[in-house]
């Protein structure tokens, strides 16, 4: 059967099929077995496997050494490196904005142009492909997961910036991918933990959640990934998110609004495919419903349980030769791309350019909502940092395991020369938190908070309702809408997120 399909053996016509994660800053064994053994075809790099750019380019050019071993096409190594509160690699490489802050603080030839940038940096390393841009629409305020991932709250504005940062990707050289179809922004609940749904008729979602991708397709977009979102407009079961829909994947994007570039999946051992069918009959699933590539991230048991259970489902005639053929054939175009043919050539030549520095901080800067009173130097400060205590691929930055800089204006402060001490509370900002904030400030004469989607929390809501305005300086530190809390606080500022880039444009307005 494998001869009818293409040449190569069916293990690794399989294995084209999967993109895997691993754990470590080198090449593991879990993860050399796998693409020795089972001919996994693409690699995807999380924090976990970030230390440096030239431990990054190491890595990536051992691992496609050790592909090419065993295999004539070469891997695809992805990243989600959007920008601002998703960019895995932040040490080293140019900083770039969340996409909220792009139509606020530059123009789209500017969003274009550091997405170039951005992206000619993951190729110098040896990543070939961009989970990115993010295309989904955040008309939902409520949205727990996109938010400032989201160029904005209307089709004009993502279409304009989103559809501009795809451009600046692709002219780099490295594939650009447009998530998360049909459109995770009208959602309250986040993916990681459950299956949220959209609810909003075909009508609707054709004129605002599917017109950026629509125009993605026109534009020449490489990919686009799955969303583990359910869409009774066009899926009947409610237990059957877009990942996973035949409907959606095949009735909808590949027959109506005739996208035959490459699916990926979003990670199918996120909370809403593992908690329900389950990642590894998810994946089976997600190959039949017409996506090309699946997402394992993580668990080496399911990489190798997967590749198992696609390679039994053509054995037994279950996935057709002529749906396999269709997927080997969008991959094989896929890795035309510069950026995947031309691995043996990456090096590292120009990273954190002066003239990438200025745009960055140009546009960073510009992007500062807000207004208020500066700080008295002299006035000691109780600075309240909400950071996350929970782990997704979204909000991993503010963990303790993290190499990363932590997502805090202390250091900024201090540098300032102003006398501050810290206390860090969960986004929960629990009764016991709140009392022990509470507690301090008969010492702080200014008092500076930090949030985190308090929007979205009732404990933070409450906390900022207990602080006396008149002393009170709001930071959001991820969600915008955070300063209408705090209408009369001394100063209410956003940046789009909590990253060093981000407070240090917010701390140019508050010392």
């Amino acid at each position: 059967m494998s001869s009818a399909v293409s040449p190569i053996p069916l293990q690794e016509q399989i294995g084209q099929l999967l993109m895997v994660g691993f754990d470590g800053l080198v090449v593991n064994q879990e993860i050399e077995s796998l693409i020795r053994q089972q001919r996994i075809g693409g690699v995807i790099l999380f924090r976990r496997n970030i230390e440096s750019p030239a431990q990054v380019a190491a890595l990536c050019r051992r691992l496609q050494e050790i592909n090419a071993e065993v295999s004539a096409i070469p891997l695809l190594i992805g990243i989600d490196q959007e920008g601002g509160m998703v960019m895995r690699i932040e040490n080293g490489v140019t900083p770039l904005p969340s996409a909220m802050a792009y139509p606020i603080g530059g123009s789209a030839a500017d969003c274009a142009a550091l997405h170039q940038i951005g992206a000619d940096e993951l190729r110098q390393m040896g990543i070939n492909i961009n989970f990115a841009p993010d295309l989904d629409i955040n008309n939902n305020r409520q949205n727990p997961v996109i938010g400032v991932r989201s160029f904005g709250e209307n089709v004009a504005t993502v279409n304009e910036y989103g559809l501009a940062a795809m451009r600046g990707i692709q002219a780099a050289g490295v594939a650009a991918t447009a998530k998360h179809f049909p459109g995770h922004g009208d959602t309250a609940a986040d993916s990681h933990y459950g299956l949220p749904l959209v609810a909003q008729d075909q009508a609707r979602l054709f004129e605002v959640e599917l017109a950026p991708f629509r125009a993605a397709i026109a534009a020449g977009v490489d990919a686009i990934m799955t969303a583990h979102v359910v869409f009774p407009a066009f899926e009947p079961d409610p237990n059957t998110p877009a990942t996973l829909s035949h409907a959606v994947l095949t009735g909808l994007l590949r027959d109506e609004m005739g996208f035959d570039g490459v699916v990926f999946t979003d990670c199918l051992e996120m909370g809403a495919i593992a908690a329900g069918v389950g990642t590894v009959a998810g994946a089976v699933q997600a190959i039949h419903a017409g996506a090309d590539i699946v997402l394992v991230s993580h668990t080496v048991a399911w990489q190798r349980a997967t590749v198992q259970a696609l390679q039994a489902d053509v054995q037994n005639g279950s996935l057709s030769v002529k749906r396999l053929e269709q997927s080997l054939a969008r991959i094989a175009r896929l890795k035309q791309t510069a950026a995947v043919q031309q691995w043996q050539s990456a090096s590292i030549h120009s990273l954190r350019s002066a003239q990438s520095l200025e745009l960055a901080a140009k546009i960073q800067q510009q992007a500062v909502l807000g207004e208020g009173r500066a700080l008295d130097a002299a006035k000691s400060t109780l600075l309240i940092t909400v950071e996350i205590q929970t782990r997704t691929e979204i909000d991993e930055v503010a963990l303790g395991q993290s190499q990363a800089a932590r997502g805090t204006l202390l250091p900024l402060l201090l540098a300032a020369g102003m006398a501050v001490k810290e206390v860090i509370i969960s986004p929960q900002a629990t009764q016991a938190e709140q009392a022990a904030v509470l507690a301090m400030l008969a010492d702080a004469e200014q008092v500076v908070l930090q949030t985190y989607n308090a929007c979205l929390s009732i404990g933070q809501r409450d906390l900022v309702a207990s602080l006396p305005a008149e002393k009170l300086w709001l930071i959001a530190g991820r969600l915008p809408y955070d300063m209408d809390l705090a209408p009369a606080a001394a100063a209410t500022y956003a940046a789009f997120g909590n990253r060093p880039a981000a407070l240090a444009a917010i701390a140019k307005r508050l010392i």
